[in-house]
């Protein structure tokens, strides 16, 4: 991956980070937000702005990388209890939060979370419409990954 494309993503990440700590409710932060610290995000190599045609804009194609579930069930489990979440594994989807429609790792534990129902079927439609957005040619990849981490850092 050239450097140039490294140091983007260090300082997008940078700038959610800070993004995280500045944004809290008058109680503190969100419950249940993802937290940079535990979920920083990881990206798939194989998907850039050159490939999102024959990948994530292809009909079909996060099927293809999509972990199975008793991977993504037992890792559930441990970030539960890193997250310290209450309640059971059904209370939790165990998420992408760098969606596989907009280029996130399929498998790395750094980009998987367990994300509260029902805050996890609502962010599956802002994830699509972020997709259709950069199919369509009006976002940048790079823009909607980074719409789609500000949401999870600061809501879940």
């Amino acid at each position: 991956m050239p450097t140039w494309v490294l140091v983007a993503l260090a300082a997008v990440v940078a700038v959610f980070l800070l993004a995280h700590v500045l944004r809290r409710t008058p109680s503190g932060p969100v419950r249940f937000a993802a937290r940079p610290a535990l979920t920083p995000g990881a990206l798939n190599p194989d998907v850039s702005q050159a490939t999102i045609r024959s990948t994530i804009c292809s009909r079909g194609w996060t099927k293809t990388v999509r972990p199975p579930t008793s991977y993504t069930s037992a890792l559930k489990l441990v970030q539960m209890r890193r997250y310290g979440f209450a309640g059971g594994p059904g209370d939790y989807q165990e998420d992408h939060f760098i969606s596989l429609e907009l280029g996130g790792a399929p498998t790395d534990p750094k980009n998987l979370w367990p994300e509260r129902r029902p805050r996890a079927n609502q962010v599956d439609s802002i994830e699509n419409d972020l997709n259709a957005q950069v199919c369509s040619g009006q976002l940048s990849l790079a823009e909607a990954q980074r719409r789609e981490a500000e949401i999870k850092w600061g809501e879940g």
